[in-house]
Order: structure tokens, then C-alpha cells, then sequence
């Protein structure tokens, strides 16, 4: 039977019955320092209450106190700083960094966390497939906010994300993926082994997600074999990550879900994640992102130092007003300069924005329940009051909707600014927008993963409701709540909408299906959006205490015109 020391990086299977066997670098070699292993407990976690995680850390002879050094977490920890076992990850560490073939690193192998029983007679509650599978940033979290410090009390580590990576098998290898995904700020080299990326807790939206969304600075090594049930997930994984243009790698072998043909592999795996070390891993150009923005651009930081940003409006000049919700005030931000000025203070607590055809900016004032219209000097004049108001729309004819999202409900103002109630019942209404042609009345439900899609009636009246536009969500977020935390949005002329969400500006098609997902600028949730410049070509966001610009390959709309978008591909 034919033999080999390792695989080739390559696609292609290799034969049945394909036996692998370990090469030098799996074996201590003569001359060749050895790193120290040392076992340790966290007991202490506020990300994973009351379990205990056991973790070890191995530390190369190379070493230097007054360097920083690389970072590699390992999953499943145990197995993977085994000597004997299947991966031997502490002697590959010695090899590769003796020979310069990988940089100093620090090796941190962590163990699945166990909630402890209360006595003998009780069994402990297992963490594993709750912190590997889980599709969301909690895990990550841990690490960087938790044992990362722990270790980093002891030893010097880097913070620069592009000498950090992280590792794992089966549920492990899933782990690290997301982990990177949802942290590309904290690891961007990752070496997966028989990973499923299926719907065991909602993996399988990953190839997806990859597809979706703008580009991240990653470099992944996927390793599974034929005789493997999650082999189908891993080539819809690669097929994804390569069409979207990232530097990924997918070998197949023969094996099953175990580590006969992963361990040996192991040495070539680090060398391939590891190359050109000193280089920094860049984000790919061609996701599905890159029909909206040019990827090569970033979010343009325009104005910082608020309280609370909200409510972006455009006026007919291309240019830019917001609000600060917590310190009570208006701001405008001309398009040309990039200058910001105060437009109005003791606004009452406005939140939405939006300019009329009248060419006055109507706010909502929460604060004071009611909505109010300033002329281009500020001059304020009441609208309608008695009810809470969130978000805000003006159509043609210069009749209001806006949404109340205590009470649940939606709003219609007619052109005598008489209110009534067109909508009760959408669990947490938030953003308000008109489509380009105003026949369409678009709400975002805060609380659900949904854009509901209404008809307007000639009377202003609702008709034909229905969640409609799905977001993209995380799996769970804080106390296992599944919400997107959807705000305000704009349409473009096409009428693609463009949603703020806790995971990014998310593009929904006209037919309701999110296309593309731009990432948060530095970080930031993203409250509300809207075109703006002299071309409505550029996308102006509110982001927590920032506003941030981008210029689009798309065109949006002036919210008060109407216009008939073209016929969407279904």
C-alpha cells in the first residue's frame, strides 16, 4: 500500500484506502529546542458564568520577554497539545520555529468549558457544541477578553491581529472559523480540520455569509476527506470563500471524521497559514459586496465626539443633517467640505429626520411627543402631537408616517396634519422609508429579523402587510435573544434597501432577499443611513457616537420624489 509523510496541498481526493504517516516534523528532532507546556483553570468567566475552563500554554524556547510574540489558539486544547496524540502541535511548534518556518509563538490550547455539578450524584452541564457550533461572537469574546489577558499577564503577546490564529476540529474547526469571522480584528490565520459547516446550530449559514458579506482580512486552511459526512459543507465552504476572492485552501483526503489524515498534515498546514508572516493578510475584493461599494474603499470618518448619532437626512442640495439624541441637538454636514456645523439645539429629544418637498426638515421629538418641521433658518413649527415618535417619512403630497415603537405602531399624517393609526401589532417598529415610487411603505422591526412591506392606500391607509425583507441574524444576542436590532435605513433607485443592523449594513433586493452585507465602520453598529451628495452617491451612516461617508456604485433616491424603479430580477 502506497505511503506518504504528508499530502500534498491540493484539491483532488486521494485514492482509497490512502494511509498517512508522520513526517519529521511531527517528531522531536535532535538539536531542536523544546518549548515549556504549563497546565492552568479559569474559573471566573462573566462570558461563560459559573463554568470551568481547563487551558495550557505552551511558550517556545525562542522567547523573548521584550518582543511581543505570535498568538495560536487551539480548541478542544487537550488533544491538540497531546504529544502523543493525534495533532502534537508542541513538538510541530519546536520544529517549525527552529527552522524559521513559522514566527515565535505562544500556543494556547483551551479546553470546552463544563458548568461543574452541584455534588456527586448530579452530572455537569457540557459546553462544547454550545461555544463551538454557536454562529456568534461569544466565543471570540472569550478568548479575547478572558484567557487572552490571563496569558498575557504571564507573557508577552502581540495585538496585531495578523500574527494571531486560531485552530480546532470537527466542532472545534467550525469554532475557529466563526471565531475569525466574527473577529477579524483579533485572528486572521485559520487551519480547520473536518469542520461541519451544517445546521447543527446554524453553521450552515456561513458559505452564505461568505458570499454576502464585504470582504474580511482572512487566510483559512479547510482540511476534510471523503469518508466524512461534513465533506459536502467544506467544498460549498471553499467554493464560497473562493468566489468571494479569499486566500483559502481546501485539502480532501480519503479519511472520515477523525484525525488520521488531519494530524499528519498538521506541519504543512502551519507552513501554508503562516507564509509570508510578516506581510499582512488583506481583505478580498470580490464578494458579493462589490455590486454596491467599491471594496478597495473604506468608511470615511466625518464627524466623531456625539453622544448618540441618528436620524441622517438629506436636503436637496446633497447635503447632510443628523441628530445627536442624547445632547439635544441637529447637525449639518456639508457634502463639499466635509464641514460640520450645529443646525439646531433643545431639539426635544430628535431622533429621525427627514426633509419634505416643502423643503423643510421634519424631525420627530420624542421628547416632547410630537413632530415638528424647521425652515432653512431653523424656525420651528409644530406638525402633530400626542404620541411618541421613532422614525419618519414624507411623501410627495407632503403627508407624514412615523413610527412608535413602544406602543407598536405605525402612524399616517395627512396634508392637515390630522394623525391616525395605520398599523398596530409589528413587535418593535423602527426605521420608516418610502419605496422610490411611494407606493410601498417600508418598516423595520427591530425585535424580528424582518422589513414589513406595506401598500399604500390613495386615503393613506395600509394595506396588503407583510414581513417581507429577511435580514441576515445572529444566532443569539445577549440573553439568547434572536433579534437583528434593525433602525433606520434608505432605498436606493432601484429600490434595494439599505438596513443598519448590529451586523452590518445589510442590502435587501426588491424581492426581499438580502444581496450584500457592508461591514461596521471600526466596529460600530450602524443606526440609520442615507444617500447624499450632489449625485446621491454617497452613503452617509450614523454609528453610535460617529457618522461615517462611502462612496457607491448605486444612486439614491430624494425621499420626497417619486420615481418608478425599474422591474427587479426575481
Amino acid at each position: 500500500m502506497r505511503r506518504r509523510a504528508f499530502l500534498p496541498l491540493a484539491f483532488t481526493p486521494l485514492l482509497a484506502g490512502e494511509e498517512y504517516t508522520y513526517g519529521p516534523d511531527s517528531s522531536r528532532q535532535p538539536n531542536v529546542p523544546a518549548g515549556k507546556v504549563t497546565k492552568h483553570v479559569w474559573t471566573t468567566s462573566t462570558v461563560y458564568p459559573g463554568t470551568t475552563h481547563d487551558y495550557w500554554i505552551y511558550v517556545p524556547a525562542q522567547y523573548d520577554t521584550t518582543k511581543p510574540a505570535a498568538v495560536m489558539v487551539f480548541q478542544d486544547g487537550s488533544s491538540f497539545v497531546n504529544e502523543t496524540g493525534a495533532f502534537r502541535v508542541p513538538i510541530v511548534f519546536d520544529n517549525l520555529i527552529h527552522k524559521g518556518e513559522m514566527p515565535v509563538t505562544i500556543g494556547i490550547f483551551v479546553s470546552p468549558g463544563i458548568l461543574p455539578p452541584r455534588n456527586a450524584t448530579e452530572q455537569a452541564r457540557f459546553y462544547r457544541s454550545f461555544e463551538y457550533d454557536a454562529v456568534t461572537g461569544r466565543y471570540a469574546r472569550f478568548l479575547m477578553d478572558e484567557i487572552l489577558p490571563a496569558v498575557g499577564k504571564s507573557y508577552r503577546l502581540t495585538d496585531n491581529p495578523n500574527l494571531r490564529a486560531i485552530s480546532g476540529s470537527s466542532s472545534g474547526g467550525n469554532c475557529s472559523v466563526n471565531a475569525a469571522w466574527e473577529r477579524p480584528d483579533a485572528f486572521r490565520r485559520v487551519v480547520s480540520f473536518i469542520a461541519g459547516f451544517t445546521h447543527q446550530r446554524g453553521a450552515l449559514i456561513l458559505p452564505s455569509q461568505v458570499r454576502k458579506f464585504e470582504g474580511k482580512p482572512l487566510r483559512i486552511f479547510l482540511q476534510d476527506g471523503t469518508g466524512d459526512v461534513n465533506i459536502q459543507s467544506n467544498q460549498d465552504m471553499i467554493a464560497a470563500l473562493d468566489q468571494a476572492g479569499y486566500d483559502a485552501k481546501l485539502v480532501v483526503g480519503t479519511e472520515g471524521h477523525n484525525s488520521k489524515h488531519g494530524g499528519p498534515l498538521l506541519p504543512d498546514a502551519l507552513r501554508w497559514a503562516w507564509r509570508d508572516w510578516n506581510q499582512p493578510i488583506r481583505k478580498p475584493l470580490k464578494s458579493f459586496a462589490a455590486r454596491f461599494v467599491d471594496p478597495a474603499l473604506e468608511w470615511e470618518p466625518v464627524s466623531r465626539g456625539h453622544r448618540f448619532t441618528e436620524g441622517p437626512a438629506v436636503d436637496p442640495d446633497g447635503n447632510v443633517y443628523f441628530s445627536d439624541i442624547p445632547n439635544n441637538r441637529i447637525h449639518k454636514i456639508d457634502h463639499a467640505s466635509g464641514k460640520v456645523s450645529l443646525f439646531k439645539e433643545d431639539t426635544g429629544g430628535a431622533n429621525g429626520l427627514m426633509f419634505g418637498p416643502d423643503g423643510r426638515l421634519y424631525a420627530c421629538q420624542n421628547g416632547r411627543r410630537r413632530i415638528a418641521a424647521y425652515d432653512k433658518d431653523g424656525k420651528e413649527s409644530v406638525i402633530a402631537e400626542g404620541a411618541g415618535c421613532n422614525d419618519i417619512a414624507v411623501t410627495a403630497r407632503g403627508e407624514l408616517y412615523f413610527t412608535e415603537p413602544q406602543a407598536r405602531r405605525v402612524w399616517f399624517v395627512n396634508a392637515q396634519g390630522e394623525k391616525r393609526v395605520v398599523h398596530e401589532g409589528i413587535t418593535s417598529p423602527n426605521g420608516v422609508r418610502l419605496s422610490p415610487d411611494h407606493s410601498l411603505l417600508l418598516v423595520a422591526d427591530s425585535a424580528t429579523r424582518w422589513v414589513w412591506s406595506f401598500q399604500i392606500q390613495p386615503d393613506g391607509s395600509l394595506a396588503y402587510g407583510l414581513a417581507f425583507h429577511r435580514l441576515e441574524i445572529e444566532d443569539e444576542v445577549g440573553e439568547g435573544q434572536t433579534r437583528t436590532s434593525a433602525d433606520g435605513f434608505t432605498v436606493d433607485t432601484e429600490g434595494f434597501l439599505y438596513v443598519g443592523t448590529r451586523l452590518g449594513l445589510q442590502v435587501s433586493d426588491p424581492a426581499g432577499r438580502v444581496s450584500a452585507v457592508l461591514l461596521k465602520p471600526e466596529g460600530k453598529v450602524i443606526s440609520n443611513a442615507v444617500f447624499a451628495g450632489p449625485s446621491l452617491d454617497t452613503l452617509y451612516v450614523t454609528a453610535q457616537d460617529s457618522v461615517f461617508r462611502r462612496r457607491t456604485l448605486r444612486q439614491g433616491v430624494f425621499p420626497w420624489k417619486a420615481s418608478k424603479p425599474p422591474a427587479p430580477r426575481l
